[in-house]
């Protein structure tokens, strides 16, 4: 059971990494200083989210899903995670 939970882990962290470059490679579509600031100004990421819903779209709820099955794979395994 803790081989499925620090495997799905891993596989969280990984969708959940490239859900962060979709999202900068959608700020730098739309423009270079939309890229450079949500690579520098965290908090700018949600406004680029907010105002350019349908592009910031899909790679927010790819790392939506990330996360779920991170804290998933952090509820199965919790003896190896909380020594």
């Amino acid at each position: 059971m803790e081989l499925i939970g620090v495997s799905l882990l891993l596989l969280g962290v990984v969708i959940f990494v490239i859900g962060g470059l979709l999202f900068l490679i959608a700020a730098f579509r739309e423009s270079l200083w939309w890229g450079r600031t949500c690579l520098f100004i965290p908090i700018v990421q949600l406004f680029f989210l907010i105002v350019h819903w349908p592009e910031a779209r899909k790679p927010f709820l790819l790392q939506l899903l990330a996360f779920g099955i991170i804290l998933v794979g952090f509820l199965i395994s919790p003896q190896t995670l909380h020594r």
